[in-house]
C-alpha cells in the first residue's frame, strides 16, 4: 500500500538503489535502458539520491557506498570518482606552488592529479613516496625524491620504517595530504594505518601542510588518525564546509580555498 503512494520517481529511485546495491555500480546508459529516462533525468536522480542514500556518483554512473567509512579502495577505482572535483581541486592547490618551492605529495588521486599539472614547470623539487606520482614526474625537468618502503598496491604508497627514517632528513616546504575523511572532532584520517604512520611523518617535517579533498570526504572519521585539525594549515577542497567544520576551521586559523565550478 505505502508503494502505491510513492510518485513515479520516487519508484525509479527506489529500483534503482536496489539495483545498485545488487551489483555494485551503474552507468548513466543503463539507467536510460533499464528505466526507459532520459539521460538527464538519470543525472537528475543520481544527484538527488547522492544526498540520501549511500552512493557515489562517478564519471558516467555510481557506485554503492554502503560500506561507507569501512572500506579502501584501489587507485584505479577512486580515480573515476568526482574526477571533475578533483581537477578543480588539483588546480586550485597547484596555484599555491611557486618557483623554488620543495612540494611534498602524499599518494592519492588528487594529488596525482597535482603532480601532472605540476609536471610542466621548473625550479621545483617534489618529495613523494607514491611511486605513480614519481612515474608521472619521471623526464620533467621537475626534481624528483622518492621516498623508501614498502609499497601498498591501493594506492601505490610507499610506507613504513624505511621511508618514515628517510623523511625525517627532509625539509618540505608546502606538503599535499590526501585524505579519506575529514571532521571537526577527527581532524584528518585514512583508512590505512600505514599510509597514516608515513603522512604524520611527512606533516612532521613540512612547514606548511594542506590537506586536499573533495566533498565527500566531509563528515567522515575513518578508521587511523592522521592529524588533528590545528596541525594544518591549509584545506582545499571543492565546495563549502559545513557550519561545525568550518567553525573548527577558523578557530584553529585554517585557510579554506575553494575549488568552485565555472558558472
Amino acid at each position: 500500500m505505502a508503494g502505491a503512494q510513492l510518485s513515479k520517481g520516487q519508484r525509479r529511485r527506489s529500483e534503482l538503489m536496489t539495483l545498485l546495491k545488487q551489483q555494485g555500480r551503474i552507468t548513466i546508459g543503463e539507467i536510460v535502458e533499464r528505466f526507459g529516462c532520459s539521460e538527464a533525468t538519470a543525472r537528475r536522480d543520481l544527484e538527488a539520491m547522492e544526498k540520501t542514500e549511500t552512493l557515489i556518483r562517478t564519471i558516467g554512473g555510481a557506485m554503492y557506498d554502503g560500506m561507507n567509512t569501512a572500506r579502501d579502495l584501489p587507485f584505479d577505482e577512486k580515480t573515476g570518482l568526482s574526477y571533475l572535483e578533483k581537477e578543480r581541486i588539483a588546480a586550485s592547490a597547484a596555484s599555491l606552488v611557486e618557483e623554488g618551492d620543495v612540494v611534498g605529495l602524499s599518494g592519492g588521486t588528487t594529488n596525482y592529479l597535482i603532480a601532472k599539472l605540476l609536471k610542466a614547470r621548473k625550479g621545483i623539487t617534489v618529495v613523494t613516496n607514491a611511486v605513480n606520482i614519481a612515474l608521472e614526474l619521471a623526464g620533467s625537468d621537475i626534481q624528483v625524491v622518492v621516498t623508501g618502503g614498502i609499497m601498498r598496491h591501493n594506492s601505490y604508497e610507499l610506507c613504513g620504517p624505511l621511508g618514515e627514517a628517510m623523511v625525517g632528513h627532509l625539509h618540505i616546504g608546502k606538503m599535499f595530504i590526501g585524505i579519506d575523511g575529514i571532521s571537526a572532532a577527527g581532524g584528518i584520517t585514512t583508512y590505512s594505518e600505514q599510509e597514516a604512520h608515513i603522512a604524520k611523518v611527512l606533516i612532521a617535517r613540512s612547514r606548511h601542510t594542506y590537506a586536499v579533498f573533495d566533498h565527500t570526504k566531509v563528515g567522515r572519521t575513518s578508521l587511523f588518525s592522521i592529524a588533528p585539525l590545528r596541525e594544518l594549515h591549509g584545506l582545499v577542497t571543492d565546495a563549502a564546509l559545513p557550519e561545525e567544520l568550518s567553525g573548527a576551521a577558523a578557530s584553529a586559523g585554517i585557510e579554506v580555498q575553494l575549488a568552485l565550478a565555472e558558472r
